[in-house]
């Protein structure tokens, strides 16, 4: 089994329910056993597109899935919750976002997915999840999660419900 952490978010809709019915079929995936959850945050969003705050969290996961399988898994889940990828502005808003943070310490890169997350090491709403589940992490090429939490702020993200 490859430890897995996956980040979620949701601005659409009920997005604290969202994330919280996201989480149970994170729970539900095949091959796989659930971990951990961080606690839900509320964050400010990225970009120049105006829209209402997030509500984000991280979970941990051991699977046997391959990236890719877990990719797909996952776009199911986001399709479930109404999420329409086409028509998406980029950071525009989302029912629901699923992104696999890291997959072990597999590096990747395809046209689906990029391992470690692309954008994972200079977003709060990432990061400070994140360390509540797993604060001793280092990524593959060797950083630790305190050393990239040190170069943020926590962006005016607060604490909407403990784990």
């Amino acid at each position: 089994m490859t430890r897995v952490y996956i980040a979620l978010g949701s601005n659409l809709g009920l997005p604290e329910q969202n994330v919280a019915l996201a989480i149970e079929a994170l729970k539900k995936l095949p091959k796989s056993t659930f971990v951990s959850c961080s606690s839900l945050y509320q964050s400010i969003p990225m970009g120049h597109v105006s829209q209402d705050d997030y509500v984000n969290a991280v979970v941990a996961i051991n699977t046997k899935l391959d990236p890719l399988d877990l990719l797909d898994k996952t776009q199911e889940i986001e399709i479930a919750f109404g999420r329409e990828r086409e028509e998406e502005e980029r950071w525009g808003p989302r029912t629901l976002d699923l992104d696999i943070l890291l997959y072990g310490h597999c590096n990747m890169k395809t046209e689906r997915l990029t391992l470690p997350h692309y954008g994972m090491t200079s977003r709060e709403f990432v990061l400070y999840p994140l360390d509540e589940i797993a604060p001793d992490l280092q990524l593959p090429d060797g950083r630790t999660l305190k050393s990239l939490l040190s170069t943020l702020t926590e962006n005016g993200m607060t604490v909407i419900s403990q784990a």
